[in-house]
């Protein structure tokens, strides 16, 4: 669907319950709208190196395919996949009459003022709410199934991802802002190299699995029992990963928060109960994982600064963007 398609559906749409109120959000790869009852998301039909959704056929498959891999962790929360059909003109979600234009991934709402971003910006998540969540993940890791066969140094490649970035952000943030970007991929480039044997070694040890790929605060409702959802599903690779690299999302996204003593207790609470950082090594590679997380977030915002409607939303994104710039170049510094 296009975005226009998109508003006519809000607004003239049919849809399977009544609801007095549908308020849409947007992404850098979805549109999402919220009913009163239940959650329709939408994917965008784009095509990235990292995704591709550029046919309705793919699109579809993504929709259940995100079901399927969010039923891990948030089974009562992903319903089913709704087709969306055209008729005379006029849209409906999962309607009988029409054709399909595009698919939608329905799930359950629940109380937006219990995500874990929202708590953390009123300064409502506390040591308890942490030591829970350390708990469940460290759970479903311990489940999650265990891969063996897999490149484990493409976070070299990922983090150098960025440098794509470089003549954008130039042209919009500076000289200072390119060279910051080049630096930290140099240095990641020796990290890497330093340290490919721990990599190698923790992927012959078990510690990759198939993980949700984009644990932060967004994507974590406190009710207070913690649900996670919208894992990714649109590229294995990003969600196949090392335990470590996941919670290191988190722990960065605590950190961005301004909360490094949420970030510091989380990491020890997750550590006990699923050690894997046990040398100092390790730990290094943590702050790394923290580094590569950052880096991923600042390449996000870019993204969303280069398709910004509007000078507020590009201005809005940069920020964002030097904001984990920043991050990603502090984690940096603590290596050696």
């Amino acid at each position: 669907m296009t975005a226009e398609q998109v508003n006519r559906l809000l607004t003239d749409g049919e849809f399977p319950e009544p609801s007095n109120r549908r308020d849409l959000i947007e992404t850098h790869i979805s549109w999402v709208i919220i009913g009163e009852t239940f959650v329709y998301k939408i994917k965008k039909p784009m095509h990235y190196s990292f995704l591709d959704f550029s046919t309705l056929e793919k699109r579809k498959y993504y929709c259940e395919r995100e079901v399927e891999l969010n039923n891990r962790f948030a089974p009562d929360l992903y319903l089913d996949v709704l087709p969306l059909k055209e008729n005379n003109g006029r849209f409906s979600m999962g309607g009988e009459k029409g054709d399909v234009t595009d698919y939608a991934v329905r799930m359950k709402k629940l109380d937006g003022g219990k995500q874990m971003d929202v708590l953390l910006r009123k300064n409502n998540v506390t040591p308890w709410d942490i030591k829970t969540l350390a708990k469940v993940i460290a759970d479903f890791h311990r489940k999650a199934e265990i891969i063996l066969e897999k490149d484990c140094l493409d976070v070299q490649q990922k983090f150098n991802a960025l440098l794509e970035e470089k003549d954008f952000l130039r042209e919009r943030s500076g000289a200072f802002t390119a060279d910051l970007i080049r630096r930290s991929a140099e240095r990641s480039d020796v990290f890497i190299d330093i340290h490919r044997g721990l990599l190698i070694s923790r992927l012959k040890a078990g510690l990759f699995r198939d993980c949700h790929g984009e644990l932060h605060s967004r994507n974590i409702f406190l009710l207070p029992a913690p649900v996670i959802f919208d894992c990714i599903e649109f590229n294995d690779e990003y969600r196949q990963i090392d335990v470590l690299n996941e919670v290191a999302f988190l722990c960065m996204d605590l950190d961005a928060f301004g909360r490094p003593d949420l970030s510091d207790q989380f990491i020890s609470h997750y550590n006990g109960l699923l050690p894997t950082m046990k040398t100092a090594e390790e730990k290094q590679l943590f702050i790394y994982y923290k580094s590569y997380r950052a880096n991923v977030r600042a390449k996000v915002n870019s993204l969303r600064a280069r398709d910004a409607g509007s000078d507020l939303q590009q201005k809005l994104a940069l920020a964002e963007t030097d904001k984990y710039l920043q991050l990603m170049s502090g984690y940096l510094e603590k290596l050696h």
